[in-house]
């Protein structure tokens, strides 16, 4: 008992009735980091955890999660008409960012996988953050797009309650990968309330400029969350395929085709000609003008199955429409006046970037193939997501960028990463630290 307040504890995390002399934080998730409820809009049901889930995890993903996009509301939708895609509140919103699959047998076994902003917000409680007072998080429906009416208010109202639970003291915010993307969109469209709310930013493997490898095959083959052995009961890439296709988010991250690539990022086919007789092969390489035709003939045949039914999965123009826009929002916002901007990015990983569909001796026949086929990629430096060049570029008048060799996820966990935030805030370091031997390896502008 210290000064007449009560404290109790949680594994190792103290809570305390008084308010610690700390601005409050808002750590904002990006795509895949938060957990996802399927909500029955009945009385009767059970509220399902589809993502992240280990068991399970591709029946219940196809069953409830695969979705459609709305062009009239600009919102995908889920097909499962009986049910709400849903963000559990628990906990703060810290619940739903924290360790993706809670369940008793994912924490025994520590899959760290599935441990997302988990130790980040550990090490904010060790340092006297107050769950609720002076500690929150913002998860969101990440299908959506970054500049969606529903994902900017929740952001608003998440940045109202830190500002008022802690005592009118304004907001220290710490987003991840796309979280930095919805960041920047909340700032272009609601600049009066940023400045009004937020004192720092800290962004983490953000992809200012897109992922160009990661996010391009994304489109063409899917994408597989989790590595090894784990992947065996976790979503299929294909399943997983078919979620992207209709997602504003995912096309939101395509490589910017304004920006001043060192070498514009591209695909390549190893396609058979058709017009030669004896089976010559050509590659054919597409660049910022011709991916969007890639894409349309591609995905010209895609569909999936559900509930008996057919469903074409095209390569979605509205879609990519509204992402354009999106993506113009991004090139013009400027930061508010007053905001301190800190820039974390990833080092030291090979990263995708270009990407290669075909061989020269085992060539595609028809470019629908490429849907079932696994790339090859040209590599450059980054996260293993997102590379530097992308990472560094956000635009802004940044107090300090600072590059960590670690790969995307795991720089949320990453204690040269938590030295930085220590720092940036004004955190004295604790006397017992995990400390790690690799060294920051770069300091300044892009």
């Amino acid at each position: 008992m210290v000064g007449g307040g009560k404290w109790w504890c949680f594994g190792n995390r103290s809570f305390g009735d008084d308010v610690a002399d700390l601005d409050p934080i808002v750590l904002v998730s990006g795509v895949g980091g938060t957990i996802l409820n399927s909500k029955p809009k009945s009385w009767f049901g059970i509220t399902t955890r589809v993502w992240v889930r280990i068991l399970l995890a591709d029946l219940e993903f196809r069953n409830r999660l695969w979705s459609l996009y709305n062009p009239q509301t600009g919102y995908t939708e889920a097909l499962d008409d009986s049910s709400d895609i849903v963000v559990p509140q628990d906990d703060y919103g810290l619940y739903a960012i924290d360790i993706l699959d809670p369940s008793f047998w994912i924490k025994c076994l520590h899959v760290t996988d599935v441990y997302h902003f988990h130790d980040m917000i550990d090490m904010l409680v060790d340092n006297g953050y107050k769950k609720g007072t002076t500690l929150f998080g913002y998860g969101y429906d990440f299908r959506q797009s970054n500049r969606i009416d529903k994902l900017m208010d929740g952001l608003k109202e998440k940045l109202e309650t830190a500002y008022k639970a802690s005592g009118g003291r304004k907001v220290n915010l710490i987003s991840h990968s796309m979280g930095g993307l919805l960041v920047s969109c909340f700032i272009s469209l609601n600049s009066d309330v940023f400045a009004k709310y937020v004192n720092k930013w800290i962004a983490i493997a953000t992809p200012f400029q897109g992922a160009p490898g990661c996010i391009n095959d994304s489109l063409l083959t899917g994408l597989q969350f989790v590595e090894g052995l784990e992947s065996y009961f976790f979503v299929s890439r294909s399943s997983m395929h078919q979620l992207l296709v209709e997602c504003p988010s995912i096309y939101e991250m395509l490589p910017n085709p304004e920006f001043k690539w060192k070498k514009q990022p591209e695909i390549i086919v190893w396609k058979k000609d058709p017009k030669n007789e004896e089976d010559a092969v050509k590659m054919e390489t597409y660049g910022k003008s011709g991916c969007v035709g890639l894409f349309t003939e591609a995905l010209k045949n895609n569909e999936i199955e559900y509930n008996k039914k057919t469903i074409p999965l095209p390569f979605n123009q509205d879609i990519y429409n509204w992402a354009a826009t999106t993506r113009k929002m991004l090139n013009s916002v400027q930061l508010p006046e007053g905001i301190d901007f800190y820039n974390i990015y990833g080092t030291s990983l090979e990263t995708p970037f270009d990407v290669c569909y075909g061989s020269e001796t085992d060539p595609i026949n028809d470019l629908s193939e490429i849907c079932h086929t696994l790339p090859e990629y040209s590599f450059v430096d980054g996260d293993g997501t997102v590379p530097v060049e992308s990472a560094m570029a956000d635009g802004f008048k940044a107090i300090e960028r600072v590059g960590i060799p670690g790969a995307h996820r795991a720089l949320l966990r990453d204690e040269l990463v938590f030295k930085c935030i220590r720092r940036w805030l004004g955190i004295q370091e604790p006397s017992i630290s995990r400390r790690k031997t690799s060294k920051i390896v770069s300091v300044g502008s892009p």
